[in-house]
């Protein structure tokens, strides 16, 4: 290793011009534990992942043959003149995170390959259908256990050669006659094969030759050696022993159940896949669970009749309209089935719901219909609601219109396999009396304990001993990044960025390699304080066994630990891309310059508020049992900021984003969700709508920006149509959108850009020569407002467009808010793909901020510091105190421990994560939370409330 000092190496990047860094030079040194912080936008993740990363991912490219490198994609080389000592670079970062169903945490891991592999080398079949053991025997095993009955035991040897077929079997019994058997056993009664034999053919029967009478004693293995092998020939495999006086012992040559008849394939490691045709269930094709049509969504309101519009699913909208076949349908069911369309849906006996929704059996009845052609009756045997929709569901070739009734569906577990995804054989193999299944949903820490307990034969520590360490490590690793309340089932998609990122970072040490630069964003995200000690010890182990380890990271403990830290700044955006200081965390505190040290160093602070404001108001949640929340009544103060905290997977988000945000949205704003498991919430009549402020991108194409999100671009337009140059041309509002024809450049169609592709080269992205990467034409250009064309106004930063438009007192507002949010530097046309998750939530945040508060919205935030730094977390408290002054609620689900301490009420829900999780252990100010011995937010709140 490289550590020592007069033998340090750097990488040595020299003129780096990614975005908006400003031409840097750095030396990082290598084989440590670096951050990289700076304000959010400042370029941190500029410098680590579109120039270090970047390039020395490409350089391992460039090894590669041009033949390969054509099927991988290129790779863009960054805009920076050199960078020496790079070594190949793995980024594990949010966004990766693959969002297919089928990718669950075993998967990623790969720990579910080697359980699959376990259970198909060391795993005990049973019968899926009695669930007795089933074992496959050789021939000279069968012999050495039928030797070992008490000597002088008579025994009969049977074949069972039909086993609960109807018939008369006569072809049979003649076949066995001639082949010079004597007796046979037909439904446990002995008859001579010379007697006629009649069975009745429409009853099931059990037909079993008599082979061989033996009695048990020393020398007859030959002849039992013989029997058995005529036995197995007969009987496809299958032999019973008739022990005289005992219990019969059954034999299966292969694996099958010799009760039921049941044969299962060989067992292989593919049997336990799920995303493979062997081992998938076949009824939802193994992703566990099946989309269907969901009575409560389309009937949300049962209080209202059908007439009142009870019925909301799509195609049934009108059926409340008396010129609509849906109603001449309902109607003629009223008539036939004597109930009236004006009676509340929940009043319905069980009778008339049960012909609405799953129709009438096959019954008809006649339906009067005048439509545009004429007046006719028609039979028409109702199929129900849910049968009706799935149909039209089917038969519709509009992605829009299945869109549109995917909003009526709920995801249910699949009814063959109950949500475990695999064919009933696989789930029959058991390790430690467990299938695949049963283990997978244990959490990571119960995993661990059932495997340290297992108890195994000297066969199977023999095949097993192996692949058992690799999952004991892989699991460790798991526990090691604070992960043990997951389960190696639940699928990636539900994970947080930073449980995601942590996943893949227990994958890379499981990998052990040496000599790489990790690249990481921000691995802290979602970790409770309690946690960071083992991330950080995990981070230090990746440096230990020589890597380089690179964290863009805005956590403070994590600073204080770091080997060496760069400090990006000294703003955002434009006013961003230098290197304001470098050094370990003392020199960064003694550098004047640097914002981070100011807060490191504790010359800024996040002040506590004066007082804590009073709630005027509570929001019950009765009965919440979601995952894993126990039952709880959790109450919720109006009108005040409130943080749920506690530890990661204690269960905060299924609390706060399952019950209590679904259930507002459906309630306030109609939105067709479900929410999680409650009984009831109380006091919503004091609200009128509620607000999700995430980190998910404003916008999907690049055409999406900051000033069509906040909605100014419509009042930018406003103000160019209304010139005396517009109007003199006739233009209108439209003519200066670059979305439609008109005023935009149709070279580019309004993109600014044109995409050549190459072959085995990346890409490559050129302005349009026609418009010059203006979007509009040129008479469009020409239309100016105070000396500026729409391009020059799209193109202003926050700040300039904040003095431009002083005069415009619509704009202003819009542009005030998001300089307040920190925004200053963001320009109006910047695509939102380009945003990050930071940036887009702030953008939320003012355009929230900008609308007239009607005092009775609940905001809800998850994390909303993710990717902040001190600067910026110390102005998103404000913003949050400016939202909750005017009388609106705020609930955050936060770790951070500045935003912790500024609110006005803490509900913390623990003790641990995943099942020991799910309670309220402590709530109140602050104040009183730090006074609580078991909250462990308590212990670290009381810390920061006194310095």
């Amino acid at each position: 290793m490289t550590q020592r000092k007069g033998n340090k190496q750097f990488i040595k990047i020299r003129g780096a011009n990614e975005h908006n860094l400003k031409n840097i030079d750095l030396d990082i040194p290598r084989d440590e534990l670096v951050v990289l912080t700076g304000l959010s936008g400042s370029g941190k993740s500029s410098l680590a992942f579109d120039t270090i990363y970047a390039e020395g991912q490409r350089r391992y490219m460039e090894s590669l043959s041009s033949y390969a490198r054509q099927f991988l994609g290129q790779m863009e080389k960054p805009d920076v003149e050199s960078i020496e000592g790079l070594s190949p670079a793995i980024s594990i970062d949010q966004k990766s995170t693959n969002r297919n169903p089928r990718s669950t945490v075993g998967t990623v891991t790969e720990i579910y390959d080697y359980f699959r592999l376990l259970y198909a080398r060391i795993g005990i079949p049973h019968c899926p259908k009695c669930g007795k053991e089933i074992k496959k025997q050789t021939v000279d095993q069968m012999v050495d256990q039928i030797m070992e009955l008490p000597e002088r035991t008579k025994i009969q040897l049977l074949a069972p050669v039909v086993r609960g077929r109807k018939g008369t079997h006569a072809k049979l019994f003649d076949r066995a006659k001639k082949s010079g058997y004597v007796r046979v056993r037909v439904d446990g009664n002995l008859y001579e094969l010379s007697e006629e034999i009649a069975l009745d053919k429409n009853i099931k029967h059990n037909i079993e030759i008599i082979v061989d009478r033996l009695v048990v004693k020393e020398g007859i293995e030959q002849r039992l050696t013989d029997s058995i092998e005529n036995v197995l020939a007969l009987a496809e495999g299958l032999l019973i022993v008739d022990v005289i006086g005992g219990e019969p012992i059954n034999f299966s040559q292969s694996f099958s159940c010799p009760d039921c008849g049941i044969s299962i394939e060989e067992i292989e490691p593919r049997s336990f896949s799920f995303n493979n045709p062997f081992g998938a269930c076949p009824e939802c094709f193994g992703l566990g669970y099946k989309m269907e049509f969901d009575e409560d969504l389309m009937i949300p309101d049962k209080r209202l009749s059908i007439m009142e519009g009870a019925i909301t699913v799509m195609g049934w909208q009108s059926c409340n309209d008396k010129k609509s076949f849906t109603y001449a349908i309902l109607d003629a069911l009223s008539k036939e089935y004597h109930f009236s369309l004006d009676t509340p849906f929940k009043d319905y006996p069980k009778e008339i719901h049960d012909v609405l929704i799953h129709g009438t059996n096959g019954k008809e009845v006649r339906v009067h219909y005048r439509g545009q052609r004429g007046e006719g009756v028609y039979d028409v045997a109702f199929e129900g609601l849910i049968r009706n929709v799935e149909r039209r569901y089917r038969e519709t070739g509009s992605e829009t219109s299945k869109a549109e009734y995917e909003e009526f569906m709920r995801i249910t577990p699949c009814h063959e396999c109950g949500g475990q995804r695999l064919k009933p054989a696989a789930l029959a193999v058991t390790v430690g009396d467990k299938n695949i299944a049963e283990l997978t949903a244990l959490s990571i820490e119960r995993l661990q304990g059932f495997l340290n307990q297992l108890q195994l034969n000297q066969q199977q520590i023999l095949i097993g001993g192996q692949i058992l360490k690799e999952i004991n490590a892989r699991i460790q690793f798991l526990m090691d990044v604070g992960l043990d309340y997951l389960t190696l089932a639940r699928a990636t998609g539900s994970l947080s960025g930073g449980e995601a990122q942590r996943i893949r970072l227990a994958t890379q040490i499981g990998s052990g390699l040496v000599g790489v630069a990790y690249i990481l964003d921000e691995p802290s995200i979602g970790l409770h304080q309690r946690d960071n000690d083992k991330l950080l010890g995990t981070l230090k182990h990746l440096r230990d066994l020589g890597n380089s380890v690179i964290v863009v990271e805005h956590d403070e403990d994590t600073m204080l630990e770091a080997d060496y830290i760069v400090d990006i700044g000294p703003g955002a955006g434009e006013h961003g891309g230098e290197v304001v200081a470098q050094g370990n965390a003392k020199e960064i505190m003694k550098n004047k310059n640097s914002i981070t040290g100011a807060y490191l160093s504790g010359r800024v602070k996040i002040p506590v508020p004066e007082k804590r404001e009073a709630p005027t108001g509570w929001l019950k949640v009765i009965g919440a049992q979601e995952n894993n929340l126990k039952n709880i009544d959790v109450e919720f103060p109006l009108g005040v900021m409130t943080c749920v905290t506690g530890v990661s997977g204690s269960g905060k988000s299924s609390l706060v984003n399952e019950i209590l945000y679904k259930r507002l949205a459906r309630e306030l704003n109609r939105a067709r969700t479900i929410p999680g498991k409650h009984k009831d919430i109380q006091g919503i009549d004091q609200l009128d709508k509620v607000i999700n402020i995430d980190q998910s991108p404003i916008g999907r194409t690049p055409r999406s920006n900051p000033a069509t999100y906040t909605g100014v671009f419509d009042l930018i337009r406003d103000l160019f149509a209304a010139t005396a140059d517009a109007k003199a041309r006739g233009y209108k509002k439209g003519r200066f959108s670059f979305n439609v024809k008109g005023g935009r450049c149709e070279a580019c169609s309004g993109d600014g850009i044109l995409k050549i592709e190459m072959h085995f080269l990346p890409d490559v992205y050129v302005p349009c020569e026609v418009c010059g990467g203006k979007r509009y034409n040129r008479e469009t250009l020409e239309v100016k407002y105070k000396g500026k064309s729409i391009y020059d106004v799209l193109d202003m930063t926050v700040e300039e467009a904040l003095h431009f438009f002083e005069n415009v007192p619509s704009i202003r507002r819009k542009m005030e808010t998001l300089y307040d949010v920190g925004l200053s530097y963001i320009r109006l046309d910047q695509p939102s793909t380009t945003l990050s998750g930071g940036e887009a939530q702030r953008i939320k945040l003012a355009t929230e901020l900008s609308k007239r508060s009607t005092g009775k919205t609940i905001y809800i935030l998850d994390e909303p510091t993710t990717g902040l730094h001190f600067a910026d977390v110390h102005k998103l408290t404000e913003i949050l105190r400016r939202l909750s002054s005017d009388g609106n609620t705020v609930i955050v689900i936060e770790h951070n421990l500045d935003v912790i301490k500024t609110a006005d009420y803490i509900i913390d829900i623990g003790p641990e994560g995943g099942d020991k999780g799910g309670t309220v252990i402590a709530k109140g100010t602050p104040e009183e939370v730090a006074c609580n011995p078991v909250s462990y937010t308590g212990k670290y709140i009381d810390v920061i409330l006194k310095k």
